[in-house]
């Protein structure tokens, strides 16, 4: 741990940028925006660390070590990062986690035999369900806007239908992020391999859609809760505060 903070608002604001793109991948939102940063500590040597925490001791390892990780590939790709420690606190695998980043050792190398398979097929699982519920709200968000347009004619809908909003444009970069074209007359309506649905299957489809995007929301919106529970004596946003200003709670 650094022996005393420095602070650089111009720095931290790039650190801060950085970890907006940290994603949770089962909540679709960016650790900053949830509340998962806990501390930064940014010294004008170049040195950097930074405090992670998260709702419950017992979210799901390969979660935490995904977001931890990135977080530090993130913080790394500064130019004018030196060293970079990401470290999660008050978790029930904290001392495995922590220990993993600091050796660069990766999730398998982490975890060993406990780890089952490697984080890329969880991140295509997850990147799938960000589309799908992008792309309901997207279809949601037309359908709303013009009353006499039915759900089965949904499933004819192309990208340059929807209006330029931040629904298209996130549809957009879940539709890149998991190798789907965003061409102007490509179909908004389609599952992870770009196939369309036929007309009766339309409605289903986007009731299924529906019921992702809600699974994910509310998750989401239960995470905050519990969070903001569990750390109710600490700033909502903290990511401006040095980790000597807090308390670090034993794992």
């Amino acid at each position: 741990m650094m022996s005393a903070p420095t602070l650089d608002t111009t720095r931290h604001a790039e650190i801060r940028l950085a970890l907006d793109a940290v994603i949770d991948p089962e909540l679709d939102e960016p650790i900053t925006d949830l509340g998962f940063v806990r501390s930064i500590d940014a010294g004008a040597d170049g040195a950097v660390e930074v405090h992670l925490r998260l709702p419950t001791s017992f979210c799901a390892p390969n979660f935490a070590y995904l977001m931890a990780s990135d977080a530090k590939d993130a913080l790394t790709a500064l130019p004018w990062t030196s060293v970079v420690v990401v470290e999660l606190d008050d978790h029930h695998d904290s001392e495995i986690i922590n220990t993993g980043l600091a050796a660069d050792a990766g999730y398998r190398g982490t975890f060993r035999h406990e780890a089952d398979s490697d984080l890329d097929q969880l991140r295509a699982t997850f990147a799938r369900k960000a589309h799908t519920a992008a792309m309901e709200r997207a279809l949601t968000g037309l359908l709303r806007a013009d009353p006499e347009r039915t759900e089965t004619q949904l499933g004819a809908v192309r990208l340059a239908d929807l209006p330029d909003d931040d629904a298209a444009r996130s549809l957009r970069r879940r539709r890149r992020a998991i190798g789907l074209g965003t061409d102007a007359d490509d179909l908004v309506l389609v599952d992870a391999d770009g196939m369309s649905y036929a007309p009766d299957a339309v409605t289903h489809a986007l009731r299924r859609a529906r019921s992702t995007r809600i699974s994910i929301e509310g998750n989401a919106h239960w995470c905050k809760g519990l969070l903001g529970t569990r750390y109710a004596d600490e700033p909502a946003d903290p990511t401006f505060v040095p980790l000597t200003a807090l308390t670090v709670r034993a794992s």
